[in-house]
Parts: structure tokens; sequence; C-alpha cells
């Protein structure tokens, strides 16, 4: 695994979310949602605080059961990885956590080490190996966190507000990153409210407000041609964040 071989994005199954909704104790956190993703696209799921971009996430991703409709992969499931606004480690070293990682998905043991300090020299963390992951910079638990993803090489790739509270140079870090993903062929699927960062990255654009999707479509008709009084105001930065 020096390098991936790129993937067939013909192969990913398209992902289906029909009617999608979510109750907590009776109260709608996600109204019905329908909402359906093909190809290697680059995705952001946009909007406000509260408006429910990390819920759809997780439900998109199988962490959470919606509570109404279904999510439905159009073909075999994919393989998946989702790294988190505040990304979850081993009290390990950062090399650990890669070759953790590795075992769980019945790698030899005899090609842990090689793999994962590849992939940490890939994300620039080959000189911090050896250094308990979770005294890392926040920056740097990021990039740990899409090192230990790309090992899974994921067709698809779920990202939830990867570089909130990240300084500008991390935030480029990451962001080249995710754009190396999507050019071995993985679907990205990421959280965001930076109109900035929705502007460098994305192909299509989902706009969530009050746990209801209100707009999708490709990133340049949303910017230059919103379709919804709520993605204007979103654009103009009117909404309440």
């Amino acid at each position: 695994m020096n390098e991936w071989t790129r993937l067939d994005v013909t192969a990913i199954p398209a992902l289906s979310l029909e009617g999608v909704g979510f109750r907590h104790r009776g109260q709608p956190l996600l109204h019905p949602v329908d909402l359906r993703l093909t190809g290697c696209r680059r995705t952001l799921v946009m909007g406000p605080n509260g408006a429910g971009k990390s819920l759809l996430m997780r439900l998109a991703h199988g962490l959470l059961a919606p509570t109404e409709g279904r999510v439905r992969w159009e073909g075999r499931p994919p393989r998946q990885a989702m790294v988190f606004q505040r990304p979850v480690l081993l009290r390990r070293s950062a090399l650990a956590n890669l070759t953790y990682a590795l075992a769980v998905a019945g790698t030899p043991r005899r090609r842990r080490k090689l793999l994962a300090r590849e992939a940490l020299s890939r994300f620039g963390l080959a000189a911090l190996e050896a250094r308990p992951a979770r005294v890392l910079s926040g920056g740097e638990q990021q990039r740990l966190a899409l090192a230990r993803a790309w090992l899974v090489a994921p067709e698809v790739l779920f990202l939830d507000e990867p570089t909130s509270a990240l300084d500008p140079a991390a935030i480029k870090a990451v962001e080249d990153a995710v754009n190396d993903f999507h050019r071995r062929g993985t679907r990205i699927v990421m959280t965001s409210h930076d109109l900035n960062q929705a502007r460098r990255l994305a192909d299509d654009i989902v706009l969530m407000v009050d746990g209801r999707l209100v707009e999708h479509g490709p990133a340049e008709t949303f910017f230059a041609a919103p379709a919804s009084a709520e993605a204007r105001a979103f654009i103009r930065g009117e909404l309440i964040w």
C-alpha cells in the first residue's frame, strides 16, 4: 500500500436516504429527508449550528438508526470511514493508533508498522510516531485520524466539521488531505459551516436548516443562483450560526 491504485468510482454504490427522519423523546430533530449521493463527488453538508448536519452524517454512516424512513446503499455496502470534529483516538502512541487499526482490519503483523509509518509520513506525522496521540495538537490529531482512514482505503469518507477550531495552516493540511482522498476516487461527504471552505472544496452542496433539507445541488449553482430564500440568507450571513 505504498500508493493507492485509483478506486473504481463506477463501482461505488449510490447512497439513498429515503424519508429519513429522527426523533428523540418524541421531538423531531431531523424531518424526513430524501437525498441521493452518487459518483466520486465532494458533497458539503452546510447550515447554521443546530441545523442537523452532524445528525444527518451519523445516520448516513450507520452510527444511528433513523426513527423513520431508511438509509440504503444501492448495491453492496462500500468501505467507509468517518472522521469526527474531535477525533476518537486511543491512549497510545500515534504509531500504535495506526497499527491497532491495521490489526483490526486483519493486516498481517509483519506489515503493520511499515504501512503505519508510510501513512504517518504521507500526513506529515513521521517525527511524531512515538508521541501519545492524545497530546498532539488539534491539527495533528485530525491528520492522524485521516491517516488511519487512509489505511482503510475508503470508498466513502464522512467528515464531521474536521477543521473546526483549527488554525489556517492546519485547515489547509486537512483540506489537502481531503483532496488527496478525492483524487484517488473516494466519495467525500463533509459537514461545514464555512462558506469559503465550501467554495474551495465542494462539488455539491446540501443545505440544512432547522432539521430540514432545504437545498441540494451543484456548488456552482448554489453560489451563483441559490434556489431558496434560506440559501440566499445563509450565503449573505444572515442566518444565526
